[in-house]
């Protein structure tokens, strides 16, 4: 759909209408009805909108499945994103789950299992025990580490994007696509801090929200929610013992076991009352000097999705498209599927 890939690609590219329309010498009323669909530009103006942007005029021509229903999660009333940074990560979402849909419809619905109820886990006032009923409602065990949330997310029928943001006021947001849950991090943010984003939008879509709570409420909880999910009380106090005089390097261990920041390690230990909150200040003082509030050190490899290469790979194999579609809808090159999908005899 031409007035949708014009959009995603003027996002793309940081510019509002009137900046666009100022490059390709048109009016912002008329990328306006490009944009809506009510008017179709011509040949000559396709080329100098593509040569803006930094695309090929076929990239505006690319088709779109017109039947994928989205309904996105809203941002956070406090949301720091500009209405144009919000509407470029509602077009990256649509544009990748509508690639990402069609080699499912290509392959058929059953390649994805059938995912968990939403919107259904009863919300108590106690956040250990509401990880621990989100835990079992995945079929994970009720403690211990999770040792890669995205794989297992996409088991469980829940969609995972990685989106590329170099913005570091976007962390997540979730959703539906065709009534089926997807859950989108900042593919730029550090791996722990991917897995607390994915958790915490795994709270907002699988607990029952009362209506009359406010949302910065509903943020808090999440946020415990999360937090207890990634890393129980019970194996916090089994983990580092009953009682701690100080923070120690051992606990790196603790926190790479459990893909977790040592800023959320501290805040489950105080949580548990394995340290005292005087403790808990006093490291987050000290990190906060050594640059670790923003940028603290990954310890754990990055998680990524890979059921969607996995699904274009079958379909090449199996001859259900050729390796060029495969490359189109992967957004890669004809060699990169070439090499993913055929042995080669040495």
């Amino acid at each position: 759909m031409f007035s949708k890939n014009l959009k995603y690609y003027r996002l793309k590219n940081a510019m509002t209408m009137k900046e666009f329309a100022k490059q390709v010498n048109l009016s912002p009323m008329a990328i306006s009805n490009y944009e809506s669909g009510s008017r179709n530009p011509d040949m000559d103006i396709l080329k100098r909108m593509a040569t803006v942007l930094g695309v090929r005029v076929s990239d505006f021509l690319a088709v779109r499945n017109e039947n994928l229903v989205f309904k996105h999660g809203e941002y956070r009333k406090k949301s720091t994103l500009t209405q144009t940074q919000q509407d470029f990560v509602q077009e990256c979402v649509e544009e990748y789950f509508n690639r990402f849909m069609t080699i499912v419809e290509i392959l058929g619905g059953e390649v994805l299992p059938d995912a968990p109820s939403t919107g259904s886990l009863p919300l108590t006032s106690d956040h250990e025990e509401n990880a621990i009923s989100l835990r079992k409602h995945l079929g994970l065990a009720m403690d211990g580490p999770i040792d890669n949330l995205i794989e297992i997310l996409e088991n469980k029928g829940i969609l995972v994007y990685l989106c590329q943001l170099d913005n570091d006021k976007f962390s997540g947001m979730n959703g539906y696509v065709n009534e089926r849950p997807y859950i989108v991090v900042n593919g730029n943010m550090s791996p722990e801090r991917n897995r607390s984003t994915m958790a915490h939008e795994l709270a907002h879509l699988m607990f029952a929200w009362p209506e009359d709570m406010d949302d910065k409420k509903i943020e808090e909880c999440a946020t415990s929610i999360s937090g207890a999910f990634l890393l129980p009380r019970t194996d916090v106090i089994r983990e580092l013992g009953l009682h701690r005089s100080i923070i120690s390097k051992d606990m790196l261990i603790v926190a790479k076991e459990y893909g977790v920041s040592m800023f959320l390690l501290v805040k489950r230990a105080h949580l548990s009352n394995v340290i005292s909150e005087s403790l808990e200040k006093e490291f987050y003082i000290q990190a906060s000097s050594w640059g670790w509030r923003r940028n603290e050190p990954s310890r754990i490899m990055k998680e990524s999705p890979s059921l969607f290469e996995q699904l274009v790979f079958r379909a090449v194999n199996e001859k259900e498209i050729s390796m060029q579609k495969g490359a189109e809808l992967l957004k890669v090159s004809y060699e990169d599927i070439s090499s993913n999908c055929c042995f080669v005899e040495e």
